[in-house]
Formats: structure tokens, sequence, C-alpha cells
């Protein structure tokens, strides 16, 4: 396995390299996933991959945060520049930018982040197929899920090892967006989740707080299963941290075991959160997997001092090189120096001569070729063809031994040739202009009612895993129904989604949305037409484009657009936005339900507490909605719900489509709000939010 570590400035990378990375991963400017690290200048980069390749050390470019139409032309230029620096792949997660990428740098290798939110081997199929050359599973997998994508994905997989684990879902958070502006699809999250909350009214406490994961104990386990890339979480960290934690692992995995109680203290003083968690990967979430970093943790000092020696006191990341001297009769003098990995510099230098008094010898010659110091090689043979009775200066060899060396190390840091080409224009053609039909998502069967169907809605949207407690879809001219998927299901639960959508399908459902790339395959499965959700993220045109060559009929755009930015979107398919209600926040793997002593029904069979209203309350007093969904899963909605009834921008952005998104209403409130868009009344929620339409986020 290749072992990636963190590397959010120079010293971390150096720290990263010196301590045994087989790989670093960084950014390069701000469109990277940790704006907040202090990163690597477009001027730094070319140096920082010469660094590493001169190493062994494979450099990966995360670009991996949505892109807007006006950025799209910066990220363009840096792809461009990491192809021609030689970085080894670019890791992404805006489908808009994987496209451009396709199209401007062909030969520059794509990584599918894990915001993309890829946990199934439909999904790693799918990416596969869009020119993903690797991608990063989900860090809320099993160790069982991560085992039947390696065995079955056509592409290597990238799996999280250790540090700090996200309460959601990886690229469906908004809840640092609605909060503070601060988008985490954009590498600005403040870490909402770090904070106190009240569940239920209860005592203050962490419920979103994960433990940092460690999978030191698993890695024989991910050998055996095919996973292709450890991942190193800490961009945001010290250099010392990832000189400590990269110095543990890439022992553990040369020495193929387990920590030793002194690495495992180490690794905790290095950074934690009241210990480590692999519930994940066990399979086994719960109220164990929490933790927060104590005022009082204990200082890493002296460690990260010692681990700051290390790798500040020489260059410890040699090397080996085979030499081979030959000094003949009559021709010129030539070293040969061979890395190991197929290149060879061949250098030449005076032609000796006969020597008059005492001959040079072979072992002359080796020691002086062998004087590598200053240099990141290492003799690992040297071999030495001379003739007798010759003489060659002392500084010639020496030239010899210098210029090989140099010339072995241009070839090591030399960036591959790769292609280049114009960007595609966007289509001229576009589905833009004129007052958006409203369409209504609806979470619980009471909600669908014939006074709300009686008000002509365009789509209703129904959650599938509910499909059961729906009655069949009455025939209503102008309506369609459909079923709607869950932002995340796993392998194991794709049959049971597969029965629903049948089910869907024979109660009148006519479409299929979806939320992530893996669910394509699933409503190919289902035969139905299918609309973009936005759990897929469309934050720019190209993203559009993409979303339309992959046969779909409709895309939710994220809602973190501003209507300016909506309105100047090229939109090459009909395009939706969410205009009304409780805009979700987080959709969580531990069911905060269960974590906070609820019980859990699907689990025991018992009668469902899910249902009855949960909510989680923060220091300010606002109260989040805590929804249960499909996989024992929680979602949490927005403290208030996005009102735009009176205001005129959402029907002059060029939307299709305008949703009202109805969770915790009544059927009666549906039913007047829906009203209140058509302009049959003038009613208006007591508390609500314009949530991001006129603010945008960083």
């Amino acid at each position: 396995m290749e072992l990636l570590s963190p590397a959010g400035r120079w010293e971390a990378m150096v720290a990263a390299v010196q301590s045994g990375a087989d790989a670093v991963y960084l950014g390069c400017g701000r469109f990277n996933a940790r704006r907040g690290a202090e990163n690597f200048t477009p001027e730094q980069l070319p140096q920082a991959v010469a660094y590493c390749h001169l190493r062994g050390v494979k450099v990966y470019l995360t670009v991996n945060t949505l892109l807007s139409d006006r950025e799209l032309p910066q990220a363009e230029a840096l792809l461009r520049l990491a192809g021609r620096c030689g970085v080894d792949g670019v890791i992404v997660q805006d489908w808009g930018l994987a496209a451009l990428a396709r199209q401007v740098v062909p030969d520059l290798p794509l990584h599918g982040s894990t915001q993309m939110t890829v946990h199934s081997l439909a999904g790693v199929e799918a990416a596969a197929g869009l020119g993903m050359r690797c991608v990063v599973l989900g860090r809320e997998l099993s160790g069982e899920d991560a085992a039947h994508i390696c065995r079955n994905s056509p592409i290597p997989i990238e799996v999280f090892a250790h540090g700090a684990l996200c309460m959601c879902w990886s690229g469906q958070c908004a809840m640092s967006a609605m909060i503070g502006q601060r988008s985490g699809n954009r590498g600005a999250c403040a870490q909402p989740c770090r904070l106190p909350y009240r569940f239920d009214g209860g005592k203050a406490g962490h419920p979103l707080s994960l433990k940092d994961a460690c999978l030191a104990d698993h890695l024989a386990q991910l050998r055996d299963m095919g996973v292709s890339i450890l991942k190193l979480e800490g961009r945001m960290k010290r250099p010392e941290y990832a000189a400590v934690v990269t110095g543990i692992y890439a022992a553990l995995l040369k020495e193929n075991r387990k920590p030793t109680p002194e690495e495992r203290r180490r690794l905790a003083l290095a950074f934690s959160r009241e210990g480590f968690t692999d519930g994940y990967w066990r399979g086994a979430p719960g109220p164990e997997m929490f933790g927060t970093r104590p005022d009082n943790a204990p200082d890493p000092g002296e460690l990260f001092r010692e681990a700051r020696a290390s790798y500040e006191r020489e260059d410890r990341r040699t090397v080996g090189v085979a030499l081979s001297a030959e000094i003949l009769a009559g021709v010129p003098a030539k070293l040969t120096a061979a890395d190991g990995a197929g290149r060879r510099a061949v250098v030449r230098g005076p032609v000796p001569e006969p020597a008059r008094s005492r001959p040079l010898e072979a072992e002359d010659v080796k020691a002086r070729v062998s004087k590598t110091g200053g240099t990141v090689f290492r003799p690992a043979d040297v071999h030495v063809a001379l003739d007798p009775g010759l003489s060659l200066p002392a500084s010639a060899v020496n030239a010899l031994r210098r210029d090989a060396l140099e010339a072995l190390a241009g070839l090591r840091t030399a960036p591959p040739e790769r292609r280049e080409a114009p960007a595609p224009p966007m289509p001229e053609d576009g589905f833009s202009g004129g007052e958006p039909a409203l369409t209504v998502s609806l979470a619980h069967p009471n909600q669908l009612t014939p006074e709300l169907l009686a008000l002509s809605p365009a789509v209703v949207y129904l959650p599938v895993e509910r499909v059961e407690a729906w009655k069949p879809c009455p025939g209503y001219p102008g309506t369609a129904f459909c079923a709607a998927l869950p932002r995340v299901c796993k392998d194991g639960e794709e049959p049971a989604l597969r029965r629903l959508l049948t089910l869907a399908r024979e109660r009148g459902c006519t479409a299929v949305s979806v939320q992530n790339i893996g669910q394509l395959a699933l409503a190919g499965e289902a035969g139905l037409p299918v609309r973009g959700d936005y759990g897929l993220n469309v934050f720019n045109s190209r993203s559009l484009e993409e979303l339309r060559s992959w046969g779909l009929e409709s895309a939710c755009l994220s809602f973190e657009l501003r209507h300016e930015q909506i309105r100047d979107l090229q939109k090459p398919l009909p395009c939706e936005a969410v205009v009304y209600g409780r805009l979700p926040l987080m959709v969580t793997e531990n069911c905060l339900i269960a974590n906070a002593g609820r019980g859990c029904a699907a689990r025991k069979g018992l009668p469902t507490p899910c249902a009855r209203p949960h909510t989680l309350t923060d220091r300010r007093g606002e109260n989040f909605p805590v929804l249960p969904v499909f996989g024992c899963r929680s979602e949490i909605e927005n403290g208030k719900a996005l009102f735009l009834a009176d205001k005129p921008e959402f029907r002059r952005c060029g939307l299709a489509y305008a949703r009202l998104r109805f969770t915790t209403e009544t059927p009666e409130e549906c039913v007047r709000i829906l009203a209140r868009y058509l302009g049959r009344n003038e009613d208006a929620p007591t508390d609500y939010t314009r949530g991001l339409f006129y603010r945008g986020v960083e």
C-alpha cells in the first residue's frame, strides 16, 4: 500500500517525506478543502514536485472544492500548471472541474475526492467511467463494505486510515455554510460539529464531535483486501504531527505489524480527541465513537521537538544508485548512474593518460565515486572497469560523479510530456427564461393530500424508502410523481432500494431523482427518467453540461449559490432550486436518536421512537430538527425554513423548477405554503430565513 501523508505547507511536506511517506497531498491556492492551511503558491508547486520526485515520493494536488463559473478559468490554469510540473494526480470533487480537466489536460490523472460521496461499487464504477483513476471512499464505510468494493473495483481505492472524522458524510454538509457562510464544500468549514449541543432538551454535550479515526490495528486487513492508498489526514496540523504519524505508519507497513504501546501513546500525544475510534471500520457506530479535545490535553512538546530534530537533522530520504565507472585507454572516461527505476545517466570526462608514477587503482576510483554526501543519493552498488597503467586526476573523477548525479537528478525530476487542449465552449442553447414551475418534496405520507394535489404542483418528490406507506399516486393532470432516492445507500442496501423502486413505479411514479453518481445504475435499472438532486452539488455551468451528458432530465442546484450566480449559469438542461423549506444541514451515519439512548426500531424490531420529534439545540437556543432517514441515519435540518415567496428574484433566475421542501410541516401547512407561492394568500412563517440566496458562501 502507498502511504499518503498530509502537507499543509512546505515544512510539513519535508516532514512527511523525511518520515517515510510514499506520497503527499497538498493544496495550491484556495481551491482546496483546507483553505485555512498555509498551502503552496504557484511558484512553490514545481519546486515541491521536484523535491518529492527526486526522493521517489509522489505528489497529489487537491482541487477538491466546488467552483463557481468565475473561478473555473483560474482552476483551469492550476490544472495546466499541475500537468506541466509533473503532479502525479489531482484530487477533485466538482463534476464540472473533472469534465474540464479531462478536456484540457487529458493525461493528468484524476482522483475522486471523498467529497464526491462515493460509497458503493456502482459509484466507483461510474466514477471510473468518467475518468477517475482512483477513488477515495467515504470514511463511514465498514471494512466489509470497503473489501467488497476493493475486490470488484476497476480502479485503485484510497482509504482514510488516521485523523479527523466529519460527523456528516463528506460533501453533504451545509451546517457551516448556513450558520456562518463558511462552506465546507469550498474549503472554509468552521467545524460547528465540535461545538456543544443539547439533544431533546437534555444536558449539553458534544453529540456531533467524533474522535479521530485510527486504523493502525487493521493494516494487514487493508492490505489483504487490496486497498491501494492509505491516507493520513492532517493538512491543518503542525509539521511535527505529520512527521510523528507518518513515521509510525511507515514502520507498521514496512514491518507488517500492529503498533506497540509506545507507538499508540505517541499517536495519541501527537493529537487525539479523548482517544481514537475504529467504530465505522468495525461496522459499529455508536456513542463510544465521540470525544473532544480537552483543554488540558498533554503537551506534545518533547515529542514534537524530537520529531523536528529528526527531519531537520539531515536528508534521510536517500535513493540507492548503481554507479559504473569505465576508465579505459584511449577513450574518454565514463560514469553511468542508474536509480533502479530504469533511469540511467551517462557522462563522460577526459581521456586518461599513461601513468608517470603511481597508476590509478580501482579502489581509488570506487572510493571517489562513492562520495555522494550532500546529495539524496547513496551508493547501492559500485563497479569499476579500469585498464592498468592509467592516470586520471582526482578532480576529473569527482567531476564525473557530480555530473552523473546531477544528470540522474534531472531525469528523476523531469516532468512527463502531457497534452494540453483549449477549453471547449459551453453549448449556446439552454433551458432558461420564463417563470419556474413549482415542485414539492414530501417527508411523510400524510403530507400528500387531495388539497395539496389540487394546487397542481409540477412534480411531487416522494422518499422511496417510505413508498410502502404511500397510497397509489392518483391521476392528476400536470403533476408528475418522482421517487426520491436517499443521499446515502451502501452496497448492502441496494437490493432493498431496487424493490422499493419497482413498487414506486407500480404506484405511479414516473421519474427517479438521484443524489450521487452511484445511483445512476439503480435509476437505469428502474427504467425511469432521471432527475439530479441537490446531493450532486451542482455549482457551475460545466457541471450542468456534465450531468446532461449522463442523460439526466433536470438538475437541482446547490443551495449555497446566490441568486445572481443561479441567474448567470448557462443552463444546458432544466434547472431546479430549493426556494422553501428547512434545508438539510447534515446526513449522519451515526444515528443521533439511537446515540441519545432512544433506541433503534430498525435494529431491534421495536415500535419506532424515530417518528417522534427530536431536536438538537445549540448554544444560542436555535433548535434543529433531527429526522430519521434511510439506513438508520439521521438528517439534521436547519432551525428556520427558507422563505422566498415574497421575493421576485427566484422567478427571474432562468429556473425551470422551484422546489418547496416540506419536512416538519403539517399537511395543512404544506397546502397553505404552496398556495402562498402560487399567490393565493399572504401567509408567511413567523420565523424564517433567506438562507444563502442573497448571502452566498465564502
